[in-house]
């Protein structure tokens, strides 16, 4: 269950994306949560390999090299995604930010506390 939670949580953040100029979804609900599915599986493999080759950044700039990080990541992601276009890394900036607070709000609403 919580995988499909997810994968529809990342659908809706895509999909909440398209808010931020340069960035755009053609397609259905399929799409949407196929796009779902492949940026939960680049967050997965993908981005744990990018964080820890990109540490020395993070050290220095103090943790504010992530947002690009997750700009660049997003932009990535776009180009496996079908019908998702991010058109350059600013873009994917903001569309990071969005996928965050999207994925924050719906985990605030919708997240079951743990049981001891």
């Amino acid at each position: 269950m919580r995988l499909v939670a997810a994968i529809v949580a990342n659908a809706i953040a895509l999909f909440a994306t398209q808010v931020v100029p340069g960035i755009s979804f053609t397609g259905g609900l399929e799409r949407l949560l196929l796009g779902g599915v492949i940026l939960g599986l680049f967050n997965f493999f993908v981005r744990p390999i990018a964080l820890f080759l990109s540490l020395p950044a993070l050290i220095l700039t103090l943790g504010l090299f992530y947002f690009v990080l997750n700009g660049i990541l997003l932009w990535a992601a776009s180009h496996f995604i079908p019908g998702y276009r991010v058109d350059g890394i600013v873009s994917g900036i903001l569309g990071s930010l969005v996928i965050s607070v999207v994925n924050w709000a719906l985990h605030a609403l919708f997240g079951s506390e743990k049981r001891d």
